[in-house]
């Protein structure tokens, strides 16, 4: 899978999509985290780091130290805002599709976070 310019989530970073303010969740400089538009579950957040990284394998094996910390970082501090994380929640799931056989459609690593109830079995 290569890289498009023009994914949803590209568009979002660059603006061209808005987010509302009430959509927004967390930003620093290496990630975005806003809620999912077709929630799967009560709580159903993303997370997307800024750069352009295709997917976990790229990102991987391109992105510094520094942005695989945020990127980690980022997902707890997600988990923590939204009440979901064991600090503050009963636990949630992180999710990252990759690849066609994965379920990836957007090519541009994005995490899903569910939780505000039972998320159930990992694969049905």
């Amino acid at each position: 899978m290569t890289y498009d310019k023009n994914n949803v989530f590209a568009k979002i970073l660059r603006g061209e999509i808005p987010l509302k303010s009430e959509d927004k969740i967390f930003e620093n400089d290496f990630v975005l985290s806003f809620y999912d538009i077709n929630p799967k579950k009560k709580i159903h957040a993303l997370i997307i780091p800024k750069g352009e990284y295709t997917d976990l394998d790229d990102f991987s094996k391109r992105a510094s130290e520094k942005e695989i910390a945020e990127l980690i970082k980022g997902i707890n501090t997600v988990a923590k805002k939204l009440g979901i994380s064991i600090d503050s929640g009963k636990g949630y799931r992180a999710l990252a599709n990759i690849g066609e056989n994965g379920g990836q459609e957007v090519p541009h690593l994005h995490f899903h976070l569910l939780g505000g109830e039972k998320v159930g079995k990992m694969v049905s």
